[in-house]
């Protein structure tokens, strides 16, 4: 798709395509109702825009993301810091919160071990984990990760080298159909697997 009457146009459709999902139709659309917006309103989302790159900070101690240097989980004098739950990225937390099930903290890893992408542990947040485990050991870990190959190998790694240091270690239940992500799961039945939720060994045996 080319306007060759407006160079600007083009310009805009082509960097807003470049978004994950967005279409050079889609693109478009967005970019002609930006410019009908009033000039204080594209302000604003420029504005956005700019500060999700320059004031967004990685919690220092879960990496959940926040406008501070501790995140307000972390901050939060209400919630468990005994009970830890691993994630996969920013968009589980959101997933797990709406459950309104959970009341511990989180540890965001930044994805999962996947040797096909050339993602190992270096590349994930785990030593950070198995840092704070190790500096304060929790009562109970909860493997919160996508039911998926990938998520079982890091699952795995994780509770090999933290099964010394922590009380319990459990993963939630398999509500969740094999292959999904949290994010796209319904909030009763990722509620549910929370409570439902089982010793990682005993899962972890079933499953071999």
């Amino acid at each position: 798709m080319t306007h060759i009457f407006s160079k600007i146009l083009d310009t805009a459709i082509n960097e807003i395509a470049k978004l994950p999902g967005i279409g050079k139709r889609t693109a478009l659309r967005l970019a002609l109702h930006i410019n009908r917006l009033p000039s204080e309103e594209v302000e604003q989302l420029l504005s956005a825009i700019k500060n999700l790159k320059t004031e967004l900070h990685s919690c220092e101690i879960c990496h959940n993301l926040s406008d501070n240097r501790i995140c307000n989980i972390c901050n939060n004098n209400k919630r468990n810091p005994k009970l830890i739950c691993v994630v996969q990225d920013i968009r589980d937390v959101i997933a797990i919160e709406a459950t309104h099930q959970f009341s511990g903290v989180y540890h965001v890893l930044g994805g999962v071990i996947s040797p096909m992408d050339g993602i190992g542990p270096g590349q994930l947040t785990l030593q950070n984990l198995f840092d704070r485990i190790a500096a304060t050991p929790p009562e109970e870990v909860i493997l919160a990760l996508p039911a998926t190959i990938e998520g079982d190998t890091t699952n795995f790694y994780i509770y090999k080298n933290i099964r010394d240091n922590v009380k319990r270690i459990t993963t939630i239940a398999r509500g969740i159909g094999i292959g999904e992500e949290l994010e796209f799961t319904d909030e009763v039945t990722l509620g549910r697997s929370f409570i439902a939720r089982t010793d990682f060994e005993t899962a972890y045996s079933k499953n071999s």
